[in-house]
This record gives structure tokens, sequence and C-alpha cells, in this order.
């Protein structure tokens, strides 16, 4: 009898164990404090119920048993179970990692605007005035914000905050503004057909933290591309520039013979005609003076600038450029060379092996001029993949060894040459006149500035450098072309790198999602309906009556 009553003291105090457990975890979470006392009691409660199990499992044998074995196994890879999910979700909290599978990568931001946010010289700020969230504009906005602390963002009522409202002018619901110090600037208008869009807000935000605008001149009057929109026009490239915050404006050489002293870049984009003798030395003075030059020349033109490419050393082959691996792929034929080959160059450090293509385009040819840098930008694949096919009225392209040349083929090349004046001494102030430079030490390029009147030692003009990159093709850049691919990044890129804007990010533009949408005609739509609902049932359920019978 009194071991009996013993064993049942035993059994009672045990029960201590979880009451104590109880009253720790109660103490601590309704005072919010886990300090001394509620530790006390939570581990005096497990020391006590830890001996009250193994007690119990000696005096009934419990460990021995098949079924504890089979429990204890169940219980210890549940707990490994949770304890690695414990880490996993340790691990996430303190790691982010995301993955984004899409296929224009619609949920990471493009490397210009990564870039761009994270340089950022001082704060800015997203006002978004509307009263519903968006999930797929904030979390744009929350790419943005993991790039820097200085980019924040806010949702605003209109209703609730009036004067916020009146101060940035709002009109309507969904208004999206851009506050920089004290400037604003309305990016657009979100509603349920329009979602916040990474090229506008990327372009915007480059605007407003730059305060720099560079002008960009388009030569016009020899058959250039139409800078408006029309056939075979480059109005989404202008519309491109503007969205980088240059301003563009055509430039006739033969009304003006000269280039203006404000132009960053002159570009000429494929003209059908020849230039005159006079626009030509213009261009050559523009560039001898430090200027910037981007030409897009097709083939079968003649735009006589050979006097100029020649002094930095290109010709341009009158040959066409061929290339048969990409026929299936992009669909435009042999005589659209596809680009996965980059140089290593500011204008396509981030390309990668992207697509880039450039229907009916010629090769250069590079040679090496003294004080003259030049990278190739673009090439095509080797022979037999690509070719300079000499036959243009052929409509069956084949390779002459005679005649042709193998791949592959430099379609695009970046230039830049120093301008460095003659150093002349300032004479001291005397009677006797100072003497004039020699005609053969002063430069055509670089003239001599005129003396100082103060009194100084010899004193020379700040070295400049002149940019220029030659492109074989034109059609890349024409409306329809310009978005596809990286064909906008290749033209963009070379404009920023020749305006020597060198705080602008040089990388790939965001993409714009692409529309994934089918349109069925009533009898399509019917026809899907149809199959679904009966067609495909009625087979499920002769393959079932077919096995069934077979197994009956």
């Amino acid at each position: 009898m009194k071991i009996v009553a013993k064993k049942k003291l035993w059994k009672y105090l045990f029960w201590l164990g979880p009451f104590l457990i109880t009253v720790g975890l109660t103490v601590g979470l309704v005072s919010e404090q886990w300090g001394l006392i509620p530790l006390v009691f939570l581990i005096t409660g497990i020391v006590i119920s830890g001996l009250g199990i193994i007690w119990q499992s000696y005096q009934s044998n419990w460990w021995n048993r098949r079924s504890t074995q089979a429990g204890t196994n169940a219980l210890v890879a549940t707990l490994a179970v949770l304890a690695i999910l414990g880490l996993i979700n340790f691990l996430g909290t303190r790691y982010h990692l995301r993955a984004d599978l899409t296929e224009a990568q619609l949920f990471t931001l493009a490397p210009q605007s990564r870039e761009l946010v994270r340089v950022l010289p001082q704060p800015v700020k997203v006002w978004v005035f509307d009263i519903n969230q968006n999930p797929q504009d904030r979390e744009l906005l929350e790419n943005y914000q993991r790039q820097s602390s200085k980019f924040k963002y806010e949702y605003i009522d209109p209703q609730a905050r009036p004067g916020l409202a009146e101060k940035f002018g709002v009109k309507d619901y969904g208004e999206v503004y851009l506050e920089s110090g004290d400037k604003r600037q309305l990016v657009q208008t979100v509603n349920e057909n329009e979602r916040l869009s990474e090229i506008r807000l990327t372009s915007r935000l480059q605007q407003l933290t730059n305060s720099t605008t560079a002008k960009v001149y388009l030569l016009q009057g020899h058959g250039e591309r139409q800078l408006s929109a029309g056939k075979g026009a480059i109005s989404q490239a202008v519309q491109g520039l503007g969205d980088k915050n240059f301003t563009t404006s055509p430039l006739n050489l033969g009304e003006t013979s000269k280039v203006p002293q404000d132009a960053a870049v002159v570009i000429v984009a494929g003209p059908k005609r020849g230039l005159f003798e006079g626009e030509v030395k213009a261009l050559q003075e523009y560039l001898n003076r430090g200027g910037n030059l981007l030409l897009m020349i097709d083939p079968n033109t003649d735009p006589k600038l050979n006097s100029l490419l020649q002094e930095w050393g290109v010709r341009l082959d009158n040959r066409l450029a061929v290339d048969v691996s990409g026929e299936s792929v992009v669909g435009l034929g042999p005589a659209a060379p596809l680009v996965t080959e980059y140089g290593q160059h500011p204008i396509t450090k981030d390309f990668g092996n992207g697509n880039s293509f450039y229907p009916i385009a010629r090769p250069l040819e590079i040679t090496s001029v003294p004080g003259v840098q030049a990278t190739p930008l673009l090439r095509t694949k080797p022979y037999p993949n690509s070719w300079a096919e000499s036959d243009l009225q052929s409509e069956k392209l084949e390779f002459n060894a005679d005649k042709d040349l193998k791949g592959p083929l430099t379609l695009g090349v970046a230039l830049t040459r120093k301008q460095t004046p003659k150093s002349t001494s300032t004479p001291q102030p005397a009677l006797t006149p100072s003497p004039l430079p020699s005609p053969t030490t002063q430069s055509k390029a670089s003239p001599t500035p005129p003396a100082s009147p103060a009194p100084s030692a010899p004193s020379s003009q700040t070295a400049t450098e002149s940019r220029l990159v030659v492109l074989g093709n034109s059609d890349f850049v024409t409306d329809g072309l310009f978005q596809q691919q990286l064909n906008g990044d290749v033209f963009l890129n070379s404009v920023t790198w020749l305006s020597q804007e060198d705080q602008q990010p040089l990388s790939i533009r965001p993409k714009e999602p692409k529309n994934r949408r089918i349109t069925l005609t009533n009898t399509q739509a019917n026809l899907l309906i149809l199959s679904s609902l009966l067609v495909l049932p009625l087979i499920g359920f002769a393959i079932a009556v077919i096995i069934w019978w077979k197994r009956r």
C-alpha cells in the first residue's frame, strides 16, 4: 500500500511541471517582459516535466516498445523539419533573395534604373495621389526603394489632404508626381488600364536629377530619316532622346554653313544624297574643336564623307552584310544581320549576348590612325554564318571567294581623338608688338586664342576630346524597329556617350511588358468551349471505359 501511495505521489508531483510552464508563459506574455521570474517558472517546469517523462518510461519499460520507437522517430523528424523551416525563415528575414522568371524581367529593375537610383545626389520622393494602392505599382516602387535610402514613396488621398494636393496641382485621382528639393514633375496618371511605368519613372527621375540639358542636332537636307512620325521615320528615337533629357533640333548646314556652338552631338541618320563640300568641312571643323558626331550610313549611298572618315581611319565598305544564322529567328531574311557580339565599350558594356539586328547594313573597315582610338561596337558571326556580299542585285546570296569578304564583320565603331591646341606664350606688356603666330605652327583645328592682358608665363588651352560613332545602318532605329531587342539601346547609349555626359548611366533601358493577350473570333471561342466542355470529357470517358473493359 505504501509503494502504491508513493507512486501516486510522484505521479501528482510531475503534473506540477506543465503547471509551472503555463505560469511562466502567462507571466511573460501578460507583462511582455521575459525577466527572471517567468524564466524561473519555465525552467523549473521543463525540468520537472522531463524528469517525469523519464521516470514514467523507466517504470513502464516505455522506451523498449516498438510504438515508442516509431513515435520517437516521427517526433525527431518533425522537430528536424520545423528546425529547418525556422532556419530558412530566419535566413529569409536577414538576406533577401528574389528570382524573376518572367521573359521580360517584369519584376526586376533594368540596370539603368538601378544605377540611376544608387547614385542619387539628393533625396527624391514619389507621391501617388490615389485611394487604392495597386500591388503591381507598389511592387515597382518597392524595387526602387531597395536600391537606395534616398528614394521614398507615399500614397496620398487627395480628399484627406487637400492642401498637399493643391500644392502639386492635382486634378484627378491616380496622378503620380516626383519631388526632389524644390523641383516637382508629373510622371503619369495611373488607372485600371494603365499601370505605373518603369520607363517613364526612370526617365522623369533622370530629368529631375540632371540639371544640364544637352542639345542634339539632326542633319537634314540630304534625304535623312524623317523626324516626325511617318514611313521610315525615327520619331520614336527622337522621343527617346527627349526622355533622356536631350533637346533635339533639325540642322541644315546648307543654310547655316556652321555647326552651332551649343551642339553636344550632331546626328547624320541615313542620308540618301551626298553632302556639299562646305557641309563636310563644317562637320570636320566641328570635330576639330571637340565636337561629337554620330554617322548612320546605309548601303548603296554615298554621303561624300570619305575625306572626314579617312582622318579617323574608317572606310565604308560598299558590300552588303549577310547573316544566314538569324534568318529563322529575326524573320527578316539574311540581309538583316543578327548581332550578339559587342565590343568592350561603355556603349555596349551591359549588353552581354543580347540581340540587336540591322536590316540592310554595310560593313566598316577600320585602320589605325595616330592619335585615334577605335573600339568596334557591333560584330557579326564568323563565316560561314556571315559575309560581305558584293552582288547586290542577285536574289540568291552565295559567298564568292574572289569578290566577297568572310565574317565576322564590323557594323559599328566608336572612336575618340584628343584635340590639343598648340601652346602660346602671352608676352609681357611692352612697346614692342608681340609677334604673330607662324602659319606653319598655327593649327587649323584649334585656332590660337587671343592673348590675355595679364602678364604671365606661358598658358595653354585645356585638351578636349572629340568622339565619333559610325554605324553601317540606319534602319535599325526607325519606328517599329527602335523598340525591338537592343536596337534602341544601341542608339541612345551612343548619343549619351557622345554627349560626354558621364553622369548619365549607360545601360539597357527598362522594358515594357509584352502584350500576351489572345484575341479570338466567335467561331474560335465556340470551338474552344465545345472542345473543353464536350470533346475532352468524352475522350476521358472513352479511355476509362476501354481500361475497364480490358480489366473486366
